[in-house]
């Protein structure tokens, strides 16, 4: 899938979930609860064991042509390739990694790493990044994505860590490209209360078709 295609199916979902499974049987049934709650952005964190097979297996069963599969928590550029090569879409990082960045501009794939202040971010554009993922997000609240759209007015931000139902509009007024969404989301998943995550799906969806 071409690097513009993955953008746009991104930034019309608007929502990722990120998901950090106890096992890659349970992160599969958390994306796939997340999914048929119509959240079909998924971020699979490489903290969740064999991360690429479920990458794998979802890019694979999943027929919904909106999924976009990515790898999250990537902090090298040999787990960037893994991701790749298991069918990712796009890379995560809670920092700027230029060697991950370098990995994703050779494939075509876009790298999302997380920057906090305007010179962490000059050098991931410097380097081709395409979304600057603000993490945490909760730290600056949503006037930090107007803060740093006046510097960088056409940065693509994903705020992540601190992104709620009651917040959501906040943050795309601000500025967000997409949002990351943790626990608020998928939390229930951790105790296999996978139809609770398909609710909580469900209600995002709505809140961000809402805006």
């Amino acid at each position: 899938m071409k690097k513009y295609k993955i953008l746009s199916q991104l930034q019309a979902c608007g929502l990722v979930a990120v998901i950090r499974g106890s096992s890659a049987e349970n992160a599969y049934q958390t994306a796939l609860a997340c999914i048929k709650g119509q959240v079909t952005g998924i971020e699979i964190a490489f903290t969740t064991p064999h991360a690429d097979h479920v990458i794998e297996r979802l890019s694979k069963d999943v027929t919904d042509t909106r999924l976009i599969i990515g790898a999250g928590t990537v902090l090298d550029e040999v787990s960037a390739r893994i991701a790749i090569l298991a069918d990712a879409n796009f890379i995560v990082s809670p920092n700027f990694d230029p060697k991950v960045a370098q990995i994703c501009n050779l494939y075509g794939i876009p790298y999302f790493p997380g920057c906090y202040t305007p010179q962490d971010i000059q050098q991931a554009l410097a380097a081709g990044v395409d979304v600057i993922k603000i993490f945490p997000a909760s730290l600056g609240g949503p006037h930090l994505l107007a803060e740093l759209k006046g510097p960088f007015p056409n940065l693509n931000l994903m705020p992540s860590g601190g992104v709620t139902l009651e917040n959501l509009a906040a943050w795309f007024e601000a500025g967000a490209f997409i949002v990351g969404i943790g626990n608020q989301l998928v939390g229930p998943g951790q105790s296999k209360n996978y139809r609770q995550v398909t609710t909580n799906a469900l209600n995002f969806y709505h809140q961000f078709h809402s805006i």
